[in-house]
């Protein structure tokens, strides 16, 4: 087993159009976790710092701060699915630091916001898969030429990972198979 993966090229202008969609991701669930936590805005403010590196911000130490506190909120959730929201949303932070290493591991930092949200509509109907995968439908919906292009030149999504990992999958394979005109 070598530890030299080869290099992908990645522009900050690909990290900031990955990290806009992994912020819509986590932003479409945010509410989940702040029914459960209202006092706790630290999945609220990782997702506003991931839309602020989108849209031009710095890549720094705030940035990473956020997605560490999204984390440390994510232990206080009472539920199942408010830890799920609190996860998409340390995802959309950490999207900005995406690895230009073309290992399939990689493929978490595009897609993990999106499976954690998915994983969140399924946790709030009950388990039930079929939420997980209409929102994993409008997820697909949400990608732009940019994030697929990005995503498509890292290996297919790994394997293992729970039931988070399956969503990354699914949603990995509908990604690739999209198509754009023009």
């Amino acid at each position: 087993m070598t530890g030299d993966a080869s290099e992908i090229v990645l522009s900050k202008q690909d990290l900031r159009e990955v990290a806009a969609f992994a912020a819509a991701c986590a932003e479409a669930v945010l509410g989940v976790f702040e029914a459960d936590q209202p006092d706790d805005a630290r999945p609220r403010d990782a997702i506003g710092a991931a839309w602020e590196f989108a849209r031009g911000g710095e890549r720094g130490k705030s940035l990473r701060d956020a997605a560490w506190a999204a984390l440390k909120a994510a232990k206080g959730a009472e539920t199942a699915a408010a830890r799920e929201a609190a996860w998409a949303a340390m995802s959309a932070a950490g999207a900005a630091y995406l690895h230009p290493l073309a290992k399939a591991t990689q493929v978490k930092h595009i897609l993990g916001a999106g499976a954690h949200a998915a994983r969140t509509a399924e946790l709030v109907a009950g388990d039930d898969r079929s939420a997980g995968a209409a929102r994993l439908e409008q997820t697909v919906r949400r990608a732009t030429p940019a994030v697929v292009d990005v995503l498509t030149r890292f290996p297919a999504a790994p394997g293992g990972g729970g039931r988070v990992g399956e969503l990354i999958r699914v949603l990995d394979t509908g990604l690739r198979s999209l198509t754009f005109d023009g």
